[in-house]
């Protein structure tokens, strides 16, 4: 049997406003996914140490406090500094659309900002993972 696809969903900075993170996360594990919450206000570092320690596939940054320019690449950079660079990086919450083309071009697969689909999230994630497992 294969492994289910593991995601973790997390909320960096000082945002505490975690309702969005719990429905893209309920509607992953809806899906099939096993999904570790890290929980609110965590540090960068503390991210990247979960996902390495989760042995995950993707994960899920949920941010709405503003600080995703500076949060956002950090996290991605510890990742790699950990050896994740296969893990995909998807981003959620209220991020301008001028700074969309930024987080992309840091290592950021996609960028879900409000009214996205939870369908549309779970295809992304599925889609990925199957073309890094063939």
């Amino acid at each position: 049997m294969e492994r289910k696809i593991r995601v973790l969903v997390a909320k960096p900075g000082l945002d505490s406003h975690d309702r969005g993170a719990k429905v893209v996360a309920r509607a992953l594990r809806d899906a099939g996914m096993e999904v570790i919450y890290t929980g609110l206000r965590q540090t960068p570092d503390q991210i990247a140490e979960a996902a390495l320690q989760e042995d995950v596939d993707v994960v899920g940054i949920s941010i709405l406090s503003g600080a995703h320019r500076v949060l956002v690449p950090r996290i991605v950079e510890r990742l790699r500094e950990l050896g994740l660079s296969d893990v995909l990086v998807v981003v959620g919450g209220i991020i301008p659309p001028d700074d969309v083309p930024f987080l992309l071009e840091r290592g950021v697969a996609a960028v879900f900002g409000p009214g996205s689909s939870t369908a549309d999230i779970v295809a992304f994630i599925e889609e990925y993972v199957q073309k890094v497992r063939a």
